[in-house]
């Protein structure tokens, strides 16, 4: 039996997907021991997910950016590296205490392998202890923008933690088809560790009931599917953005749902063209001509459908969020970014003719009617790179666990 530690970086749920997809992969490969860890709402969700292996379930208060209005506030973060900070202790201070913490797990729970989804701390106590580690990830040294030249050092310092792993896997398709191209910049001296698995795309082959009421609701319709993802300010400013577009007078008859990414009924609703709000069966079983139909949680089934459905979709630039869409769904998308990885992956995705960039309220009624003017290249473009997309990074990635845990044999 193999001891297989899990470390999920807990800012964002895209490093929790994707473990979570390959955990389910893993525990079809043998009675092997796995441990988890992480922190905040990552680490509520791995009790809720696994209660029966509480005793595997690890937290460790791994550093994270201090979230401001719109996502994680650049000012706040940057004191925060010296000085307290809302409650934070000094970056430096929550470094020395969380590797020290991890380091005794490490010591106690003897590991065979451990995957690290954003943890760099972890490659560097696994490499001191002769560990094998692999690092997934869909940034090494991500592209800077003039704005952020003062970020080099702390990326090079990052890079410098990630170089450490024994493997890094990249959850992307291999170039050119690799959409966080411009987050990588590998250097010459870890080419021989990276390989290209493949993004961690969801099963499509879902067990299907009966059609909810939502999707009944959408059936025959053209509409654009607005997601909301991410921890609270993440999601919180992607939705500021969205309001200030949809209040736009171009936006009048524009279609949509949003799904809102929180397990929150109350959210639910549909409004028509006049505002007036409707239950999504209520307005099922009136057959009310909607404008916008707002979800908290869309179920597999009904995320499936909305995006089989919709015309296109607005992301934030979250790399597993487009890797479905563009990937599994060729759809084309409008990004509209938090961060500079979301930037630079929207960037990428405009320059290949995948869908548009936009910024404000202005530039995403803008890219809306470009979306509509130019729809028919999009798609072209969006088809082309579905074809060669690279969707099998669960399986790829599970192949080599299982071949390095049989050469430990």
């Amino acid at each position: 039996m193999a001891k297989i530690g899990q470390f999920i970086y807990p800012w964002g749920n895209g490093h929790y997907s994707r473990m979570m997809r390959l955990n389910e992969k893993l525990k079809q490969l043998g009675d092997n021991e796995f441990h988890y860890f992480s922190k905040g709402d990552i680490y509520k969700k791995l009790l809720e997910k696994f209660p029966n292996e509480k005793e595997n379930i690890h937290e460790v208060l791994m550093p994270t950016p201090i979230d401001g209005k719109l996502g994680p506030s650049l000012t706040k973060s940057m004191l925060n590296f010296l000085l307290p900070v809302e409650e934070n202790k000094p970056l430096v201070t929550q470094i020395s205490s969380y590797l020290k913490n991890e380091g005794k797990l490490y010591n106690k729970i003897g590991f065979d392998l451990v995957i690290n989804d954003g943890d760099m701390g972890s490659n560097v106590l696994a490499e001191r202890r002769n560990i094998t580690s692999l690092f997934v990830t869909n940034q090494f040294k991500p592209k800077l923008w003039k704005s952020r030249v003062y970020f080099k050092p702390a990326l090079e310092f990052v890079a410098k933690q990630i170089s450490k792993a024994s493997r890094i896997l990249v959850a992307d398709s291999e170039p050119p088809y690799t959409m966080c191209e411009y987050n990588l910049n590998f250097t010459k001296a870890v080419q021989d560790k990276v390989t290209y698995v493949g993004h961690f795309t969801t099963n499509k082959n879902i067990e299907r009931s009966e059609d909810s009421d939502l999707e009944k609701l959408i059936s025959g319709s053209v509409f654009g599917y607005w997601m909301r993802t991410g921890n609270k300010s993440t999601n919180d400013g992607t939705g500021e953005r969205y309001e200030e577009a949809f209040h736009q007078p171009e936006m009048k008859k524009e279609k949509r749902i949003v799904s809102h990414a929180r397990d929150d009924p109350s959210i639910d609703k549909v409004l028509d063209k006049d505002g007036k709000q409707y239950s999504i069966s209520e307005a099922y079983e009136k057959n009310i001509d909607w404008i916008q139909i707002d979800k908290g949680f869309l179920s597999e089934q009904e995320k499936e459908t909305v995006l089989d459905s919709c015309k296109y979709a607005v992301v934030n630039g979250s790399h597993t969020v487009m890797g479905e869409i563009l990937g599994s769904h060729a759809k084309p998308i409008i990004g509209i970014p938090i961060y500079d990885e979301h930037t630079n992956q929207i960037e990428w995705t405009k320059e290949k003719k995948l869908g548009l960039f936009a910024q404000n309220r202005m530039q995403i009624v803008q890219a809306v009617r470009e979306m509509y003017e130019n729809y028919d290249e999009f798609v072209d473009s969006v088809k082309q790179f579905s074809k060669n997309f690279n969707g099998n990074g669960v399986d790829n990635t599970a192949k080599i666990v299982s071949e390095i845990l049989e050469d430990k044999k």
